[in-house]
């Protein structure tokens, strides 16, 4: 069983880390990171059926983080979870260490694809799960992706193959945050109604509260929501969240906190695990 009060340690650890790594890092891309902290640790807390001492097991649910600008979170997540030391993240976008500004797979435990150029993960997840179907094998596929992300034509290419295969071993989650980088996604490509686009296109649709950790954990472990239909999570989240300053404010794509904001952030989380 997965515990609630668990998954919310370990997203408010890993908030922390990532406020720290991006402060050290003078890097960007807090908001978005914040904003997937609550669906990366409840999938990271018993979803997936993964190893950290055998990251490369054949039989692992793959996970792809196609809005590979958030991987600060991502890497966080691992880390905690024991796939990697824990020292990696205060070497974030060094030069020459192993944590890239955005997600990459080359010497990081349990990163199954290198991302951040939109548009990818929904794609080579489709091919992943159609690959476990044909092969008669048992793992999942679960692709995170930005609502900005889904402006990419490549997204509703995927979006209309899935359905075609009966790939219900294909799980879609959006990080429904509601601002991309140029702006409010209803002001730059409004996507609504967006579960209806999802249905259309021949999903099962669930939407929930993306911060309501027992509403993240229902939908994910009742996967696929419909047997012969690849399943579409739609989370309402809020970019930055967890730091009031940060809340649903473009400019934290792209700041870094200072010291001072660093720490009242850190106050905000609250305390380590």
């Amino acid at each position: 069983m997965i515990s609630s009060a668990s998954v919310e340690a370990l997203a408010r650890q890993v908030r922390r880390d990532v406020l720290r790594m991006v402060h050290l890092a003078n890097a960007s891309h807090v908001g978005t990171s914040l904003s997937s902290v609550d669906i990366l640790a409840a999938l990271y807390s018993g979803i997936l059926r993964v190893d950290p001492e055998n990251p490369g097991w054949d039989e692992r649910d793959r996970l792809i983080l196609s809005k590979g600008h958030g991987g600060a979170a991502l890497n966080a997540v691992l880390a905690e979870c024991g796939f990697f030391d824990k020292e990696w993240l205060d070497r974030y976008c060094e030069n020459g260490a192993p944590l890239a500004g955005h997600v990459t797979h080359q010497g990081v435990p349990g990163v199954e694809l290198s991302t951040g150029s939109l548009g990818h993960g929904l794609p080579v997840g489709c091919g992943m799960a159609l690959q476990a179907k044909r092969m008669g094998r048992p793992y999942r596929v679960f692709a995170i992706l930005s609502d900005g992300e889904c402006d990419e034509g490549s997204v509703w290419e995927s979006a209309l193959l899935a359905p075609q295969h009966g790939l219900d071993n294909l799980v879609a989650i959006i990080d429904y945050n509601k601002i991309q980088s140029l702006g409010n996604v209803k002001d730059v490509i409004d996507l609504d109604p967006l579960a209806d686009k999802w249905r259309a296109f021949r999903w099962s649709v669930v939407e929930i509260d993306g911060h309501n950790v027992e509403e993240i954990i229902a939908a994910l472990r009742n996967v696929p929501a419909e047997p012969g239909r690849p399943t579409c999570v739609i989370a309402h989240t809020i970019k930055g969240k967890g730091v009031s300053f940060m809340e649903n404010q473009l400019a934290w794509h792209y700041k870094s906190p200072d010291a001072e904001q660093l720490a009242v952030a850190l106050k905000e989380i609250g305390g380590e695990r």
